[in-house]
């Protein structure tokens, strides 16, 4: 919240004057608004968070420098709100990446300067096909190619073809329950694996190996981080028959809760949870191998599973705040991801509403995306399920459960 590790994002007058990049209409109503009103819709249109420890005039994703300008800090995607409360560590569901680089881009400008290098690349760069999901490991996988083992950059060196692949970014909550990181579980948690993603270009690896403290600190808070409860009521009668069902069909994979729980971290074969497989297969075997050779090993210690075959099912706590669903954020509620026959092809939410009864995001569904959206912020505000690496298909299991005994587990779900 206060060390920037990243470059310079925007200024606080760059940042005033975005509305005047807008589409024209949402640029017609920022101009008849107060500087307050435009301020808040700028949050809206890229997503941020409000800080609710600092002063909510500030975004929670961004550290403020010695300038008074923004940069990114890693909550700018793990800080995020469920029905409108802010929670640091949930996935930021309305992070719109693309757009707000497209926009600071036109600002600056506007502005009569030149953009960033690192704006630059960034805007020619897969940020995610809609707002909510990004391309984290795209990203690790570009940035670590360019260093060699003791992290020294090389900018003489080529990128290896990269796969686009959208991602949820996962509640931090549950990272205490894990040794191994990523949807794939492929390498080892410490310090150092979540420091791939400051590999830019300018931080150098004397400076790099300086901050691993900084790293250390940054995964004890995340290992301290607790779920939400959920805060509306709950049938327990119902609840109580859904955990006797739940540990009957569901705990070999997600583990069991309360006091004597047990979380197996359990990867599932790919071929048996049949759900979109873009992410395994977007990261080639170099880079996984990199982590096992290179300073991020820490000596050899550091576990790799080069080939993981398949997805790590995840702990399950605090999964009533933790929508949408599956390792790509394709599923919009608990009762979708069981009802597999009813996912929508394409779904939008609501800015801060909430779906009870589903338990999960609040969205308006459609059979394909709506014929008058055509520019690409526009279509970014969609979930579209028939684009590369953001399939809803599989995870069926639910699927032997009948209607009542689905709703069960759903209800007992909100428990944890």
């Amino acid at each position: 919240m206060t060390k920037p590790f990243l470059a310079k994002e925007f200024s606080p007058r760059t940042f005033a004057n975005l509305w005047k990049v807008w589409p024209k209409p949402l640029k017609e109503k920022a101009a008849a608004a107060t500087a307050d009103q435009r301020r808040r819709m700028a949050f809206t249109r890229y997503g941020f968070i409000p800080s609710p420890d600092r002063n909510r005039k500030t975004a929670l994703g961004f550290v403020v420098d010695d300038d008074g300008d923004r940069v990114m800090n890693c909550l700018v995607c793990h800080g995020g709100k469920v029905a409108g409360r802010v929670i640091p560590g949930l996935g930021n569901t309305h992070f719109a990446f693309k757009t707000l680089t497209q926009d600071l881009v036109r600002a600056q400008i506007a502005e009569g300067k030149q953009p960033s290098e690192d704006l630059l690349n960034r805007l020619y760069t897969p940020l995610g096909r809609s707002n909510g999901t990004t391309d984290a490991q795209l990203f690790s996988v570009a940035l670590v190619s360019l260093r060699d083992g003791e992290m020294n950059f090389h900018a003489e060196r080529k990128l290896p073809k990269l796969m686009p692949c959208d991602l949820d970014a996962p509640p931090l909550w549950n990272t205490k329950k894990k040794s191994r990181l990523y949807i794939d579980g492929f390498v080892g948690k410490s310090p150092r694996t979540i420091m791939q993603f400051v590999l830019i270009p300018r931080n150098d690896a004397e400076t790099l190996k300086s901050w691993e403290d900084d790293f250390r600190d940054v995964l004890a808070w995340i290992e301290s981080l607790e779920p939400p409860k959920y805060p509306w009521t709950i049938n327990r009668d119902l609840a109580a028959r859904g955990k006797t069902l739940f540990n009957q069909t569901c705990a070999d994979c997600h583990g069991t809760y309360g006091p004597d729980g047990h979380y197996p971290e359990k990867t599932v074969p790919i071929e048996e949870i049949g759900t979109d497989d873009t992410r395994l297969r977007s990261l080639p075997l170099s880079h996984r191998r990199f982590f096992e050779t290179s300073w991020f090993s820490d000596g050899g210690t550091l576990p790799v599973i080069p080939s993981p075959g398949g997805y790590v099912a995840p702990p399950l706590d605090g999964i009533w705040a933790s929508a949408p669903y599956l390792h790509n954020g394709s599923v919009p509620t608990l009762w979708h991801l069981f009802h597999v026959d009813r996912r929508p092809a394409v779904w939008r939410r609501s800015e801060d509403g909430y779906d009870r009864r589903r338990v999960g995001l609040e969205v308006t569904e459609y059979d394909a995306m709506p014929p008058e959206v055509r520019h690409g912020d526009e279509k970014r505000m969609y979930f579209n399920t028939r684009l590369p690496s953001k399939s809803a298909a599989g995870h069926e299991f639910p699927e032997t459960l009948s209607e009542d005994e689905k709703l069960a587990v759903i209800e007992y779900l909100k428990t944890l």
